[in-house]
């Protein structure tokens, strides 16, 4: 979906992005939690239930943190569960809440959305947001997820931010 209006907005600099990102980070570590909380719920429910045997483990943890494939899929799950968190709100909008909060949006240069293909390969370019270090050197004020993907994070009006359809606004 494309937004024309939204075309027309400048680029946000490094420090901008930087205050979205901390804001992010604490929403991050709440999926991240609730995540974990899900995924050791559905492992012990497979060990309570015996699918799962405790092969020796006196405690559920013990197990999952114990043997290297459990804890390697709950990792997975929850990284899973936290770049799913970016890329929903990417791709459905164009904002999490802290680039909301900061006025900012994703989007690429004709204003048109990230579709979750792209929004995907923005999170893995971005390098866990180290990526956007490149702003620094990068006179255009693009980050590195933003050449990759050909998008960019543009800062809205207070008026535009303060539209309540996330579809493509």
């Amino acid at each position: 979906m494309s937004n024309i209006e939204h075309a027309n907005f400048p680029r946000a600099g490094f420090f901008r992005r930087l205050g979205a990102i901390v804001y992010d980070l604490l929403l991050a570590v709440a999926v991240y939690m609730v995540a974990g909380a899900i995924g050791f719920g559905i492992f012990t429910a497979l060990t309570s239930s015996g699918l799962l045997a405790m092969n020796g483990f006196e405690h559920v943890s013990d197990l999952l943190n114990g043997t290297p494939l459990y804890k390697g899929v709950y990792q997975l799950w929850i990284t899973f569960c936290v770049g799913l968190f970016y890329v929903l709100f990417w791709s459905y909008g164009g904002q999490t809440l802290g680039m909301r909060a900061w006025r900012l949006k994703i989007q690429h240069p004709n204003g048109q959305s990230l579709s979750m293909i792209t929004a995907t390969a923005r999170l893995v370019w971005s390098l866990l947001g180290i990526g956007n270090l490149w702003i620094l050197i990068n006179g255009d004020k693009l980050a590195l997820q933003d050449m990759m993907t050909r998008s960019e994070v543009v800062v809205l009006s207070k008026e535009a931010n303060q539209m309540r359809n996330w579809h493509g606004v």
